[in-house]
């Protein structure tokens, strides 16, 4: 059963995620809308991420220490205001300084503060054997958010404009913001030493996990929901509204799975349900591009969205499970960052092959490819780093 502050922290991520969605639909359209190119837009996206990564380092290292709301409510705050500006302006310098100081999300996952921190909150407030479970019904949550949010952004960029779906996405970082300010004490944390970035003993462990992370997001930075609706645009000539109906279905299946993966961890383990069912998605991300047609390549799309996100819930329990209590928000944060920085490595060059139309499905098979690297090598480092509510072969905590 959940706490109320548990039940607060599902509603602000799908409140987020919700945003997150609409936005990821319509961005790349309203940017090209405003004048810029392709290129253009994806130096703008990877600035908007490398802009995300100092916010959410600066915010989730100070979060344990400083108070996990309050990191919050800035969070929100910076959300808002960039909505705003990318709303208000066309200026590609304005926009560039609000993409790197503000919270704006171009993929429709999860970018800022808000992820490690929420996630260290519900730590705080569930027992650690229903910890799974309970992110497995928080990844489904944002799931069905997300896709709502990417339908509704594809049905009313249709009627009203692509900037009416922006100025959705300040709004909603207001509201963000005020549910914030309702969380308690309960999901705060007493820290009595910190270590240098929020972490001690666990450092070896948050730093090789936070490697493969960055290159498992490199290779997903190529396929980001905003490029991959512009591709299914150029090959198919795919409206906006119909791009919101496809990516509502894909990640509507992409939640559901989320919950298959709680009962395949209990059964296996998480670091081999991360990886055994990480691996076929990633073959049929590759597969995508090849299909000649829109019904087979979004018949494929939707089968990869159905395992994709099984390492989702599975990956964050992980890391919380090998953490203290102490760590958490500072780990999830670091881990969130090497994320953000593979991811936005990835725009500049999938811009560049966006740019050349004979390679626009080039991103598929590089995505694919290298997320297949970092299963083996995750597979390799750490199915032996087993958290303590799993039987456990080895107490190590330290990975060969």
């Amino acid at each position: 059963m959940l706490t109320r502050d548990g039940w607060l922290l599902f509603l602000t991520r799908c409140t987020r995620l919700f945003a997150y969605g609409a936005l990821s639909v319509v961005l790349v359209f309203y940017l090209t809308s405003l004048g810029l190119s392709a290129s253009q837009t994806g130096g703008l996206l990877t600035l908007t991420l490398v802009g995300d990564t100092v916010v959410s380092l600066y915010l989730t290292t100070r979060a344990d220490r400083i108070g996990r709301r309050r990191m919050l409510i800035v969070g929100a705050i910076l959300m808002a205001a960039a909505g705003l500006t990318f709303a208000s302006t066309r200026n590609l310098a304005f926009l560039v300084v609000a993409g790197t100081i503000g919270v704006i999300s171009p993929s429709g996952n999860e970018v800022g503060p808000f992820l490690p921190i929420e996630q260290a909150a519900l730590s705080r407030v569930v027992p650690s054997q229903m910890r799974t479970t309970v992110f497995a019904w928080y990844t489904l949550a944002g799931s069905f958010a997300t896709a709502a949010g990417a339908l509704s952004g594809g049905a009313l960029s249709a009627v009203q404009g692509y900037r009416v779906v922006v100025l959705l996405y300040a709004v909603l970082g207001v509201v963000l913001a005020l549910l914030f300010t309702c969380l308690s004490p309960a999901a705060e944390v007493v820290v009595s030493e910190a270590g240098s970035l929020g972490i001690g003993r666990s450092r070896d462990v948050v730093l090789k996990l936070s490697g493969l992370f960055a290159l498992d997001s490199f290779a997903g930075g190529f396929v980001v929901q905003s490029f991959a609706a512009y591709w299914f645009y150029l090959r198919f000539g795919v409206s906006p509204g119909t791009l919101g109906a496809i990516f509502f279905w894909a990640n509507v299946l992409a939640g559901m799975s989320a919950l298959l993966a709680s009962r395949l961890a209990a059964r296996f383990g998480l670091v081999r349900t991360m990886v055994f069912t990480h691996l076929p998605s990633n073959i049929l991300l590759i597969l995508v591009p090849l299909m000649p047609s829109l019904p087979l390549a979004t018949l494929v799309l939707l089968a990869r969205f159905s395992i994709s996100q099984m390492d989702v819930p599975t990956r964050q329990s992980y890391l919380m499970a090998v953490v203290g209590p102490e760590e958490r928000s500072a780990a999830g944060g670091i881990t969130g960052v090497a994320r953000t920085i593979g991811a936005a490595l990835a725009p500049v060059f999938t811009g560049f092959l966006y740019a050349r139309p004979a390679l626009m499905s080039v991103p598929f098979v590089i995505a694919g490819t290298l997320k297949v690297v970092y299963d083996v090598l995750l597979y390799r480092g750490f199915a032996a780093v087993q958290p303590p509510e799993e039987p456990r072969d080895q107490t190590s905590l330290t990975p060969s």
